[in-house]
């Protein structure tokens, strides 16, 4: 049997689930079943059928987007630093920890020789009703608690997202549910490596779903969904009739590795209708840095009609490497028209540290 796979832990066991089966190397407190496909069964049905305790995990494994991520929890936190260690809890787990770069032990080691290509969807199954959805990289140990874990094996993708787009759907908001089934259930199908994960974020930005919905998943759109969901962030921004939400899209463009991405939050932060949305789109460019949102930014600096985009421009500033911000925001200070901006831009230098800040208060105060 082949040991590619995840651990599931319990109290005094460990069991290997491979791709094929079951290791167990000690079961004192689990339950454990290997599910094959029946014949003319949804994966609702599966799910249900498989959940027989009052309280059951029920799990499967589904293609993952591409690019390095761990998805998996920390239990050890020392100078700041996070590391990998022990085991993931089900139960009292608060949350799921997402690594896009290296997997690094407790001694410092590599985990992981090669990015995962497919990751775990976990389902509590209580009294028959789904109560909880997390998810998980195959590297990452898992401790149930002691309740029963149900594997089903030869899941589709298609199947998957059409099962867990209307716990989406369903969620009330707001409340534990939403966050526990509803947010993490969203965040599934973004991490699915198949068309019908964009078909289903789709439906999930129309102006008539709630807006916690359109927010969040304008994020994952940005972060997983490439060149597909950067097209639908820019709809957003043109179409969505709520600035908040407007708002969160200038975020899921800048985590975005799609180049139209930096263009359309470029022109966001030049031209959109919204003094709010401009300011945060000036924001996230500083982030970026770069030329043209350098360039950008100065822009708004000189030609915003909106003071308070002014402001957030000068902060913008104030985010770019001390290099590139300290020169520009001393030429603002002494050099602006606007006192307001130059008085922003005084207050930005006075918190950077830099020594070229230091010399120019000098300047001021000795009216050099």
């Amino acid at each position: 049997m082949t040991r590619t796979g995840f651990v599931v832990q319990g109290s005094g066991f460990k069991v290997l689930v491979g791709r094929f089966g079951f290791l167990v190397l000690s079961s004192k407190f689990l339950v454990l079943s290997f599910v094959a496909p029946a014949a003319a069964q949804s994966l609702e049905q599966r799910i249900r059928a498989a959940a027989t305790a009052t309280v059951t995990w029920v799990g499967y494994r589904v293609p993952m987007v591409a690019g390095p991520r761990q998805m998996c929890c920390y239990d050890n936190i020392t100078n700041g630093t996070v590391m990998s260690g022990g085991s993931c809890r089900l139960e009292s787990g608060s949350g799921v920890s997402m690594n896009t770069g290296d997997s690094i032990s407790q001694r410092g080691e590599r985990v992981m020789l090669e990015s995962a290509t497919e990751f775990i969807v976990l389902a509590r199954m209580d009294a028959g009703r789904v109560s909880r959805i997390r998810t998980f990289t195959p590297d990452c140990n898992l401790d149930s608690g002691g309740l029963p874990v149900v594997w089903l094996r030869d899941v589709t993708a298609d199947d998957s997202v059409g099962w867990l787009t209307p716990l989406v759907l369903s969620a009330p908001e707001p409340g534990e549910l939403r966050d526990r089934v509803g947010k993490t259930a969203m965040t599934a199908i973004a991490l699915h490596n198949a068309p019908a994960a964009d078909r289903a974020l789709e439906s999930f930005v129309a102006p008539t779903r709630p807006e916690w919905l359109r927010s969040d998943t304008a994020f994952w759109l940005g972060s997983t969904r490439g060149e597909a969901g950067a097209r639908l962030l820019a709809r957003m921004l043109a179409q969505d009739p709520s600035d908040k939400v407007r708002d969160k899209v200038t975020f899921g463009l800048s985590v975005s590795k799609v180049p139209s991405a930096l263009t359309t939050l470029i022109a966001t932060a030049r031209d959109d209708r919204s003094t709010k949305v401009r300011g945060q789109a000036l924001f996230w460019l500083a982030q970026k840095a770069g030329k043209d949102a350098t360039a950008t930014i100065a822009g708004a600096i000189d030609n915003d009609p909106e003071i308070e985009v002014k402001k957030k421009a000068v902060f913008a500033l104030s985010q770019l490497p001390p290099d590139e911000g300290v020169p520009k925001l001393i030429d603002i200070a002494r050099n602006h028209r606007s006192p307001e901006v130059r008085k922003q831009a005084m207050f930005w230098l006075g918190q950077s540290r830099d020594a070229r800040a230091t010399k120019f208060f000098e300047d001021v105060l000795l009216k050099k």
